[in-house]
Parts: C-alpha cells; structure tokens; sequence
C-alpha cells in the first residue's frame, strides 16, 4: 500500500494565513455597514410579515395576528376624523407603522426587490442617514396623499409609498443633472409616464385596491426633498466614502 501525504498537510507550513491579511467576513464588513439602514428596512419589514405568516398557518400565536397587526399598525383614514383609536398614539404612529406592514409574501418581496434597487441608488447620492430620512419622510407623505385623495374607509399597508419617495428623489437628480449639462430631460418624463402606467395597470389588476394616492404622495415628497438637499448642497454627487 502506497500512501501520498495530503497536500493540505505538506504545504501547511506555506498555505498559513498572514495575519495581516483580511478575512473574508472582515472584507465583507464595510459592504454591509454601507447598506446597514436598507438591510435594516428589510430585516423589519420581512421579519414582521414572517411572524405574519407563520401566524397565519397556525405555527405561532394565533391566525388572529394578523388582524389585530392592521387594526392597531395600519393607516386608517377614518382615524383623522371621527373614528375611536386603539390606543391614543395610533392616529400619529399610524403615518409611519403601516410601512412596515405588507399584505402577504408576494406583497412583501416586490416592495423588497424594489428597495434593494432603489437603496443603493439613493445611498450613493446622500449616504445612509439621509436616505433613511428620505424613506421615512416619503412613508409620512405617502399616507398623507392617501388620506387626502382617498374616500376609502379601508386599511391602507405596505412600503410602496416610501419607495415611491426614493424613486422621485433619483428622478429629481436625473432631471437636474441632465439640466446642469444642458440636455433634454424627456427621459425624465419619459420614467414618470411609465410609473403613471404602472399604477393604472395595477389598480386594474388588483381590482381597485391599489393605494396610488400613496404612491402619488410619497414620489412628490422624494422629489421635494432630494431638492432640497440640493440645495443645501447634498446630493450633487455620489458619496463614495459612508462616514
């Protein structure tokens, strides 16, 4: 019997490690702490609607979960005007809770991919901490439009409208930087009228039930307040090192 030792075993003392040298998950640190607010935004928004879910099919709690989730997280119209709260905050939290609330997986997972290509746009332009002032100032805004445009007495849920801020706020780039270098901004125009599509298809689809005033309401908010930041001298260029 012949036996060959294993390479692993004659080269040990040459494949060592340099201490000095980084580690995978060392090299992988500053990637996730550069998107620590989207995959925070994620984590929540996914892990609520898991517990949902699992609710839902009987593994934890009770299938009740998820209607008391709406009645007490959800935006509801009727509570600015003559509808009892829950509880006494709920008029208030509502404009912010009912974004991390989704319908169901399929709900949960477009709104998802949408962030994950949206985030880092945004990010790159204003880094974290005004992306995440952008995403909640457009969640604010988007129940705003919804509760002045809409008569529904339904609950309104889902990220949409916050994302919809992040998706106006890179259009306001888009068109002021095609401005400052002199060329048209159809292609500008050309994103808005596909989005104004997009909703009318989907309001088709979904029989109605789709809350474009929060959609509406979140893109202006986004637009809004990329401009002024740029103003104030933020967003003019990509921020490439995340302080």
């Amino acid at each position: 019997m012949c036996l060959v030792k294993p390479t692993s075993e004659r080269q040990g003392k040459n494949m060592q490690a340099d201490p000095q040298d980084p580690s995978p998950s060392d090299a992988a640190r500053p990637k996730v702490q550069a998107h620590l607010v989207l995959l925070a935004l994620v984590g929540v928004c996914g892990g609520v609607e898991l517990v949902l879910v699992a609710a839902d099919y009987g593994l934890i709690g009770t299938p009740r979960w998820r209607g008391l989730a709406y009645q007490n997280g959800a935006f509801w119209a009727g509570l600015l005007y003559n509808w009892r709260p829950n509880y006494a905050a709920q008029p208030g939290l509502m404009f912010v809770t009912y974004a991390f609330l989704h319908s169901g997986l399929g709900h949960l997972a477009g709104n998802m991919l949408t962030l994950f290509f949206l985030g880092p746009i945004v990010q790159e332009r204003v880094g974290q901490r005004w992306f995440a002032a952008i995403y909640a100032l457009s969640a604010i805004g988007g129940a705003v439009g919804f509760a002045v445009l809409s008569s529904s007495a339904q609950s309104m849920v889902g990220a949409s409208g916050a994302l919809f801020g992040l998706a106006g706020a890179w259009q306001y780039w888009e068109w002021s930087d095609l401005r400052r270098a002199g060329r048209g901004t159809w292609v500008v125009w050309r994103t808005m009228l596909a989005l104004v599509f997009l909703n009318a298809v989907l309001w088709v689809w979904y029989d109605q039930q789709l809350a474009w005033e929060a959609h509406l309401g979140g893109f202006i908010t986004g637009w809004l307040g990329a401009a002024v930041l740029m103003r104030r001298g933020t967003g003019g260029q990509r921020v490439t090192d995340e302080r």
